[in-house]
């Protein structure tokens, strides 16, 4: 067998005989009855995975071993701690990875390097380096890997975007998509955490950097430190992106990101925002993604059940995504539903009705076909790095003055309009943003696009990309050339 260490190494130098191995590997698997499946990660959307895969779950792996045996206890299935121990087996044909963001794309890509198919919940990746080797990965082997923004199986999407591409509204203006969702603070310990005996906690580092922890819940609250999560554009706010880029039809990612906002109202031991907006400049029609946790006011802060009720909402979008368009406009207020109205705000149709996005995984494998499926790393890889380039232009942005602020997006009115209504929405929270610079201005980034690199020197182009430390290191695929046909 071949040592853990060197597992990646090996897999990556023979990846071209891989590819077609893989291949014949898939059709077999195909002709199963039951596809075989493991979930990685049972502690959140794990638990999703099971229900929706139940028929084909075989096995479960977790690092927290008291998570791992409950599951496992409860439905009578083969228990193991280490990702790398489900890809060593031949009886399992795929995999589910609902572990927290930092090891998505390296437990993804080394179950692709392993003849597995795979579906990873979103983002797909932690950094935008990692997303594209998990398309690449995706790409050489041939092999399914379904990306976890279940919005795309929705029928009543899909007609939706049909109906805004054939024009019926006209040219897209813009897009704005909300993340309105209550976000309470998560507290801050003097101490770090113990971490229970019961975690195996470097393996589920992986990846990402070995530090004490100062938040009180190990579980969850990892999404909103910037060493193993994305904040909430990336958690929740990556289906709304998702959604708002699929509408829009953008397959590349945008050629100009700036972020304003910051975290807010509270001091805890987060690091990601709970307060921004986003700009990606595209041309023609530009997306900005506004991330709200707190509120409509400070007068709901002291019930948590009264802050839930009380969320902000833009244009009938409180978790959402609004497209305007030259004779309309379409809000897509969840994930099933959707409904075009005219400029007057009169209604000219609706959508609704979800779809099953764990199915349409299950049949790409059947059938052996990659194109089947509705959400492709490829997309998934896209609509990710939208959030990584956003908070890329957070972290390394500086506490600036409201004049400063306003005069960085004065080119933009549709901008500074967002960024009017985000300085409301935090007044409205007695979080003073006037008197003393509050808010994060973050660098204004240009990109090649196509190469998906920063243009210029920015202490930013070095936050694209980690290897992962040693014996978690995301290896680098090649992608494969297009093939020109002539003509």
């Amino acid at each position: 067998m071949i040592k853990r260490r060197t597992f990646l190494t090996a897999t990556v130098a023979s990846l071209t005989a891989l590819g077609t191995s893989a291949k014949s590997y898939a059709r077999i698997l195909g002709s199963h009855n039951r596809i075989r499946l493991a979930v990685i990660g049972l502690n959140g959307r794990g638990k999703d995975h099971i229900a929706g895969l139940a028929s084909h779950i075989v096995a479960l792996c977790d690092c927290d071993r008291m998570v791992l045996e409950a599951e496992a206890n409860r439905r009578g299935l083969l228990a193991l701690v280490d990702y790398r121990e489900v890809l060593d087996r031949n009886d399992i044909d795929g995999v589910t990875i609902a572990t927290p963001n930092h090891t998505h794309a390296l437990i993804g890509i080394a179950a692709l390097l392993a003849g597995k198919h795979v579906y990873v919940e979103k983002p797909v990746s932690h950094n935008v380096w990692e997303g594209r080797q998990l398309a690449n990965a995706a790409q050489k082997t041939g092999l399914i890997c379904q990306a976890g923004t279940q919005s795309r199986s929705s029928p009543s999407l899909q007609a939706a975007v049909e109906f805004v591409r054939s024009g019926a509204l006209g040219k897209p203006l813009y897009a704005i998509g909300t993340c309105y969702k209550p976000r309470r603070s998560i507290g801050r310990l003097e101490s770090p955490l113990a971490i229970p005996g019961h975690i195996e906690y470097d393996l589920w580092c992986g990846p990402a950097e070995k530090v004490p922890l100062h938040r009180p819940q190990f579980h969850y609250d990892w999404h909103w430190d910037f060493n193993t999560g994305n904040g909430d554009m990336g958690n929740q706010g990556i289906h709304q992106m998702d959604i708002a880029r699929w509408f829009l039809g953008y397959s590349l990612i945008s050629p100009r990101v700036i972020s304003i906002g910051g975290r807010l109202g509270y001091e805890d031991a987060g690091n990601t925002p709970n307060t921004q907006t986003v700009l990606h400049d595209y041309p023609g029609a530009p997306i900005i993604f506004e991330t709200r946790g707190l509120p409509s006011s400070k007068a709901f802060q002291g019930n948590p059940r009264d802050w839930d009720r009380n969320m902000d909402v833009y244009r009938g979008c409180r978790v959402g995504v609004l497209i305007q368009y030259e004779r309309g406009y379409v809000t897509v207020p969840d994930y099933t539903s959707a409904t075009a109205y005219d400029l007057d705000g009169q209604t000219i149709e609706t959508w609704s009705g979800g779809g099953n996005h764990y199915e349409n995984f299950v049949d790409a494998i059947r059938t052996n076909d990659p194109k089947r499926l509705h959400g492709p790393a490829l997309e998934g890889h896209l609509s990710s790095a939208l959030c990584h380039t956003g908070n890329i232009s957070h972290q390394v942005g500086r506490i600036a003055s409201l004049t400063d602020i306003r005069a960085a997006v004065a080119d933009h009115p549709l901008y500074a309009d967002s960024v009017e209504r985000m300085i409301a929405h935090l007044e409205a929270n007695d979080v003073d943003v006037a008197s003393l610079p509050t808010l994060t201005l973050g660098e204004d980034l240009q990109f090649d696009t196509q190469r998906e690199q920063i243009i210029g020197p920015s202490l930013a182009s070095g936050m694209l990309q980690r290897r992962g430390r040693a014996g978690f290191e995301i290896p680098e695929i090649e992608s494969t050339p297009k093939v020109s046909t002539g003509g």
